[in-house]
């Protein structure tokens, strides 16, 4: 397999980010100007970055260049150079003095969250496996900072919990919590739903949406890596950490899913999945592909499908049928009666979330996408463990799921989890 290059990839993207940033801060600047943050007046924004790989570095470009008088105050990762290449990475894609952050907020190890958050940060971004996604969000809410999350924002039902009630107290303590869930900061995908919630196609029959691509990163392992190190470094393919492909990936999809359906969720979920070509034991134990048919209290059917297999059938997209008309979702055309296709110009979606998450927390009010980056993560494990266990898994099984993959103890000289690849027909549901 060809290695992905983390390095280039990051800077390419960088030097793109950079420049649509500017010219995004500047068309928001009427919402940027000084207002109230944590109940004072302050312009400045001091944003800590906890996950600093290839998402994390571009998402701290975008925050930013969400305001000029944003800056990163305070970096953390488990492992150092990836930090670096990180901090080198802005520099060069011009972010200046705004993203020199000095040794002394430089933080590395597990416990880098909380060294970033006790540094004085007013908003931070969460890039870090999605496993550790709960411990980190409930942090950040005690100590009253605002949070970016990438998504998924679990790897299991127990997590999906702990992330509901940690936003709970957000709203209490009026923080901000913005989703990874890039898709519903589209301008054309906004018009769009608008739209099919309008009834443009008439009454919604089924949905058919599709993350079918091809395989993404892996890293060599080292002679001096331990078994921790080397599942941390390669997160994607162990499941107490992405939460398989269906999570960290296909979520995008499931979440318009969602979104179109007005976000109510689906009662109930079956799935076919396994290992067909990413089978050597540097992919761990996630499955490479996932058939999923998930069914709503009014009997709407949604069809999803994902796979990551190389030199194959590529397609992202969703359709939607009606009893009036179609939509494709990613070309923002509906034919039929009502047919449409969406003409204006769209801003970057990466770039829209920072910029309106940061003019929220200036104008002293909160952006709250709580709800939904919960259940469609919980949508997402529903399907995998519907895939894993052969069974049909229905909405309230996986939310009161009693399985916890995360360990209470991650330590890099520690044991990581079993690598078991799930078995359909005798994997059982906790």
């Amino acid at each position: 397999m060809t290695q992905h290059n983390p390095k280039s990839s990051r800077r390419s993207f960088l030097k793109t980010s950079a420049a649509a940033s500017v010219a995004a801060a500047s068309s928001l600047s009427a919402l940027h100007a000084a207002g109230p943050v944590h109940g004072g007046v302050k312009e400045e924004i001091k944003v800590g970055l906890v996950g600093c790989g290839g998402r994390g570095t571009g998402a701290a470009a975008q925050a930013l260049g969400a305001n000029k008088q944003n800056v990163l105050w305070s970096t953390g990762d488990a492992f150092g150079d990836r930090m670096q290449s990180s901090l080198q990475g802005l520099e060069e894609a011009g972010f200046g003095d705004r993203a020199k952050v000095p040794q002394d907020r430089q933080f590395t190890g597990l416990d880098a969250i909380d060294k970033v958050l006790d540094s004085g940060v007013d908003a931070v971004i969460l890039a870090t496996p999605p496993g550790f996604r709960p411990m980190q969000i409930e942090k950040a809410v005690a100590k009253g900072v605002h949070v970016f999350a990438e998504k998924p924002i679990a790897s299991d039902a127990d997590g999906v919990r702990r992330v509901m009630a940690a936003c709970e107290e957000a709203r209490k303590k009026g923080l901000s919590i913005v989703s990874g869930l890039c898709y519903r900061y589209e301008d054309g995908r906004r018009e769009l739903m608008s739209r099919l919630h309008d009834g443009d196609i008439g009454q919604i029959l089924a949905i058919q949406g599709d993350y079918i691509t091809g395989e993404l990163w892996s890293f060599d392992r080292k002679a001096e890596m331990t078994d921790m190190e080397w599942q941390l470094r390669n997160w994607l393919y162990y499941t107490w950490l992405s939460g398989d492909m269906i999570a960290e990936q296909h979520i995008h999809t499931l979440d318009v899913m969602a979104w179109i359906k007005k976000d109510e969720y689906p009662v109930k979920a079956v799935s076919l999945g396994g290992r067909q070509v990413r089978t050597a034991p540097k992919f761990g134990n996630v499955y490479d592909h996932f058939s999923t048919i998930y069914e709503w209290a009014d009997g709407t059917r949604g069809y999803s499908h994902c796979r990551q297999q190389n030199n194959c059938y590529r397609n992202v997209n969703e359709l939607v049928m009606g009893t009036e008309g179609t939509c494709r979702v990613f070309q923002k055309e509906i034919t039929g009666k009502k047919g449409w296709k969406y003409e204006g110009k769209a801003r970057d979606m990466y770039q829209a979330e920072h910029d309106e998450m940061f003019a929220a927390i200036r104008a002293g009010q909160r952006i709250d996408n709580g709800d939904y980056m919960c259940k469609s993560t919980l949508m997402a494990i529903m399907g995998r463990m519907a895939a894993y266990t052969g069974k049909q898994v229905t909405w309230e099984e996986a939310l009161n799921s009693k399985e916890i993959l995360v360990p209470k103890d991650v330590r890099l000289d520690a044991v990581p989890p079993e690598v078991v690849v799930a078995m359909p027909g005798i994997t059982k549901f906790t």
